[in-house]
């Protein structure tokens, strides 16, 4: 197998604690996002997406998303288990997967590509070109914003995001967390639950990978 990274993006960090969890050594390439060597040939005909994570498989296959690639390896290696361990688990940790995709990273994302120079004509990932939209942009920050609550309220609840086992939501959320300082959003002093679910996972050795 063969990873395709970038060491400063947010979205590969969680394939890499991802596989930091599981245990696994799997050779690792750099793509600079910020050459844009994402759209040149040689990884273009990796991955026609012109995104990472990619995660090629020795038979030819390649995965480019995060879900794929979870899934993959969740198989390969059973344990621990990251998407859960029974069918209630399973479908929780699928569902905070989801909130915390669509509410969260979304959010942050659109806040950062509808506003930063670097994002021009490049709003949304991919070969395709966008144009930014800076209404987008607030929107993203108060949908952001407002999944730190939701997160908080659910950790008063659960000591995980899918309950009592750390999984591959609380990878994503923690990542997420980070990511939204890009945009100079940081979770309320009052969101203790969040804070301290932060702080717990700050000490996995994984999210230094």
């Amino acid at each position: 197998m063969k990873f395709y990274d970038c060491k400063t993006a947010p979205s590969p960090r969680r394939s890499r604690i991802f596989i930091a969890e599981k245990g696994l050594e799997i050779e690792t390439v750099q793509v600079d996002l910020g050459a844009k060597a994402q759209f040149e040939a040689p990884f273009r005909s990796i991955n026609p997406r012109c995104t990472v994570p990619a995660l090629a498989l020795d038979d030819g296959t390649v995965l480019c998303d995060n879900a794929s690639i979870a899934r993959y390896l969740e198989e390969i290696c059973p344990e621990p288990s990251l998407l859960g361990r029974d069918p209630v688990e399973k479908a929780l940790v699928a569902e905070w997967l989801a909130r915390v995709e669509w509410d969260g990273f979304m959010g942050a994302a659109e806040a950062l590509r509808n506003t930063s120079e670097f994002f021009k004509g490049a709003a949304i990932p991919g070969p395709d070109q966008y144009e930014q939209i800076p209404a987008l942009a607030q929107r993203g920050r108060k949908r952001a914003e407002a999944f730190f609550t939701v997160m908080d309220r659910r950790l008063g609840e659960a000591n995980y995001l899918a309950g009592d086992g750390f999984s591959a939501a609380d990878i994503a959320g923690y990542v997420f967390v980070d990511f939204a300082a890009w945009v100079k959003l940081k979770p309320a002093p009052e969101l203790v639950h969040l804070a301290n679910w932060r702080e717990a996972i700050s000490k996995r050795p994984s999210v230094s990978a």
